[in-house]
């Protein structure tokens, strides 16, 4: 029994001190959650709002959504939601350069459908579609835990893009955001 405990004592003793050691040796910034802005998508009269987990120094988890409020200003988009996985090169945790890969259910507008006269048309019903497609970006984080992030990425609708205007999808943006 005291055998027992002993060995029970150590193991204990070892893993405090193990686990204290990879407390201390943790970035203070390296926390597992963001969530972040697009600046550029109000230009095309929408919102696009993002959020990101860390799953390690070098990879993610996130999903955006981008939802158009002004519909003369973008034409044929009526919101879309993109969930994607990156991969980071940077020395910091989840900062610097990455690629992505995504995919993105989307609303799209049908296609236009002009009358005999050219002049007169009528359009199809809102089109439902997933795409895939894969980005790259740079992501800057500060010590106050501030994120700024530029990217673009590219993917083609699946299966309906017979029944739009175009078969491509285009994720772009300037984003702001917080780690926590």
């Amino acid at each position: 029994m005291k055998k027992n405990f002993l060995l029970a004592t150590i193991l204990f003793a070892f893993y405090s001190v193990n686990a204290q050691n990879n407390q201390t040796n943790r970035d203070p910034h390296e926390k597992k959650n963001e969530i972040k802005l697009n600046l550029i998508a109000p230009l095309s009269g929408a919102v696009e709002v993002a959020f990101e987990r860390h799953l390690n120094k070098h990879s993610s988890l996130g999903i955006s959504t981008f939802i158009v409020y002004d519909h003369t200003k973008e034409k044929d988009m009526n919101y879309n939601i993109s969930p994607y996985y990156r991969y980071y090169f940077g020395k910091k945790y989840a900062s610097g350069f990455f690629v992505e890969g995504f995919g993105m259910f989307t609303s799209i507008d049908g296609k236009k459908i002009y009358a005999a006269d050219n002049v007169t048309f009528t359009e199809n019903k809102d089109v439902y579609d997933l795409a895939l497609g894969a980005g790259l970006g740079w992501k800057l984080i500060t010590k106050k835990g501030f994120v700024v992030e530029a990217n673009l990425g590219y993917g083609k609708l699946m299966f309906n893009a017979n029944k739009t205007d175009h078969d491509v999808v285009a994720k772009y943006g300037l984003s702001i955001g917080y780690r926590f």
